[in-house]
């Protein structure tokens, strides 16, 4: 999962602020889509970068059947990844698969019945979206990736030098890290082409995320890590930036300063599957 804006690690309290925000913006018709789609029995769920597990505990629920449920839950810090297996809802049994999830193959995802992610997609290469479509489609399992950037943002009241920030932002966040170019806004897309690539049934959502005067924490927060990465990407931001930031503060305490922040969902079946 991703942090605050631009940034990879995902520290509880960020992943708490968001949460929230992250449950309204889902699609639930796809995750009412998996669930018709899944056969009857207990389900064994592999939930990608799982963070402190707000996606099971949001999905979870509406998977309920007979059977039960196990999650197997993947993420390399093992600080959140303890608190994601303690915290899914009742009748609901977990257990942690630490290390690094794009090592994960089709003999690893034998006997998974769905794979699922949030919020990770952008942080992956498009060589690692290819192998992760391979092996979820080789192995037969469908797989419904949420809140997956998309780039599409909208500020209301409008600045001027909203369109740079985003630019910048956007740059940052295809940056190359450690001989890896990561995806940021383009994942969505290369998502969807890799999974019909290796012939599965694809079906997307938008699931943007909706900011205003009622949550005033999470959109100072995210609005303070798009301007820092932006400023990161182009230095020469920064001369603009203080008086750019005082201006949306300005706007975000006098309850004006709404947010649209894009994100599309992902489902996509493996040939042959209803």
């Amino acid at each position: 999962m991703q942090g605050a804006a631009g940034n990879p690690v995902c520290p509880p309290e960020w992943l708490a602020l968001r949460e929230p925000a992250d449950a309204d913006a889902r699609s639930t018709a796809l995750a009412d889509a998996v669930r018709d789609l899944l056969p009857p029995g207990p389900l064994r769920v592999r939930d990608l970068g799982c963070g402190t597990g707000s996606m099971g505990r949001w999905l979870a629920p509406r998977l309920a059947r007979p059977g039960g449920q196990h999650w197997v839950l993947h993420d390399r810090d093992p600080v959140v990844l303890s608190h994601a297996v303690a915290s899914l809802p009742g009748g609901v049994t977990a257990e942690a698969g630490p290390g690094d999830l794009t090592g994960l193959g089709a003999d690893a995802l034998a006997g998974t019945s769905l794979v699922t992610a949030s919020a990770l997609l952008d942080l992956l290469t498009a060589d690692e979206m290819d192998a992760l479509a391979a092996a979820c489609t080789a192995a037969g399992c469908p797989v419904l990736f949420t809140l997956t950037v998309s780039g599409r943002v909208r500020l209301h009241p409008e600045d001027p030098l909203d369109a740079e920030i985003g630019a910048a932002f956007d740059d940052h966040q295809r940056r190359d890290e450690n001989g890896r170019r990561m995806l940021g806004p383009d994942a969505p897309a290369a998502a969807a082409a890799a999974f019909a690539r290796h012939g599965a049934r694809v079906r997307t959502a938008d699931s943007p995320w909706r900011l205003g005067p009622d949550r005033p924490a999470l959109l100072r927060e995210w609005l303070a890590g798009r301007l820092d990465a932006a400023c990161a990407q182009r230095p020469g931001l920064a001369a603009h930036a203080g008086a750019y930031r005082d201006r949306r503060e300005r706007a975000l305490d006098a309850g004006e300063l709404t947010v649209s922040v894009g994100h599309t969902d992902l489902l996509a079946v493996p040939g042959g599957r209803s």
